[in-house]
C-alpha cells in the first residue's frame, strides 16, 4: 500500500483491497489462495473495528476476482419485496433502517456513498438525490414516491429521536447521533434480511446491483443506468446486461421442451 500513499491501515479503502485481489488475479494467483488472503484481511480489519482502530471495515463488501468472469450477485424480486417490508411497529431504529434500504434500492448508490449523505443532500420535492461518489465527482440521482415516503417518515419521527439534543450534518444516524458506518449498516442489512426469512447472507452492495440488473431487466438505457451508478465506464456497467442472459438462458434451459 506504500506505493499508493497508504501509510495506516485506517487509510485503506475498499478500492485498495479491490485492486490487491485483481493484481493478484493477473498474476493467476488461484481463487483457492485469494480465498485465504481474503479470510486473513477481514479478519485483520474486524479486529481493528472491534478495537476502535477503525470506523469501517473495507474487506466488509470485497469478494475475491475469481477465474473466468465473475457476475455481479443481484436478489430476486421476490426477496427485494420481503426484505424491504416494513413491520408494524415503527422505531425510530426501524424508520433509519427501512430508508436506508429503500434509498439504496431505489437510487443504487454505494454502501459508502449511502452513510456519508448530508441531509441537504436530499429533495423529497424533486425526488433526487445528490451524490458525492468516487474522485469526488457528484451525480443526481432520482428516487420514487415509496422510497420518498419511507424517508419523509424517517426525517420527520426517526432522526430527532436519535440525533436527540444533538446536530449532524448527516442523514442517516447511529443510536449515538454519529453518522452510520458501513459495517454497522452491513450487520443490519443481514439482520433484516433473515428476520424476512431470507435464507442466504446478502450485503448492502447486493441491493446496488439488484437497483441495476432489475433496471435493465425492465428496459432502462444502459447509458442512463451507468450515470445513476456513477460508473466512469460503460463497460462496467454492461456485466448487468451478462447477469440477465444469464438468468435468460438458464430460464430456456429449465422451460424449453427442446432446449
Amino acid at each position: 500500500m506504500h506505493e499508493l500513499g497508504v501509510r495506516q491501515p485506517a487509510g485503506v479503502r475498499s478500492e485498495h483491497i479491490r485492486d490487491f485481489f485483481l493484481h493478484s488475479h493477473r498474476r493467476r494467483i488461484g481463487s483457492r489462495s485469494n480465498a485465504r488472503r481474503l479470510a486473513a484481511l477481514r479478519a485483520f480489519f474486524d479486529y481493528l473495528a472491534g478495537g476502535g482502530a477503525i470506523t469501517a471495515n473495507p474487506v466488509v463488501d470485497i469478494d475475491p476476482p475469481k477465474s473466468g468472469s465473475s457476475l455481479p450477485k443481484a436478489l430476486n424480486r421476490g426477496d427485494v419485496d420481503r426484505l424491504l417490508t416494513i413491520p408494524p411497529q415503527k422505531t425510530p431504529f426501524i424508520l433509519r433502517d427501512y430508508a436506508m434500504l429503500y434509498m439504496l434500492y431505489a437510487t443504487g448508490m454505494r454502501v459508502s456513498e449511502l452513510v456519508r449523505l448530508p441531509v441537504n443532500s436530499v429533495s423529497l420535492t424533486g425526488g433526487h438525490v445528490r451524490v458525492l461518489g468516487k474522485g469526488s465527482k457528484e451525480r443526481l440521482v432520482p428516487f420514487g414516491e415509496i422510497a420518498a415516503e419511507r424517508l419523509r417518515e424517517y426525517l420527520e419521527s426517526g432522526r430527532p429521536g436519535l440525533l436527540k439534543k444533538n446536530s449532524s450534518p448527516y442523514l442517516f444516524l447511529s443510536n449515538r447521533g454519529t453518522a452510520m458506518t458501513r459495517t454497522r449498516f452491513w450487520q443490519i442489512v443481514n439482520a433484516l434480511a433473515a428476520n424476512a426469512g431470507i435464507r442466504r447472507q446478502i450485503s448492502p452492495h447486493m441491493l446496488r446491483h439488484s437497483f441495476a440488473s432489475h433496471l435493465l431487466a425492465g428496459g432502462a438505457d444502459l447509458r442512463a443506468v451507468q450515470m445513476m451508478l456513477g460508473h466512469s465506464d460503460i463497460a462496467t456497467t454492461q456485466i448487468y446486461t451478462k447477469v440477465e442472459g444469464s438468468r435468460l438462458k438458464a430460464t430456456h434451459q429449465r422451460f424449453h421442451p427442446r432446449g
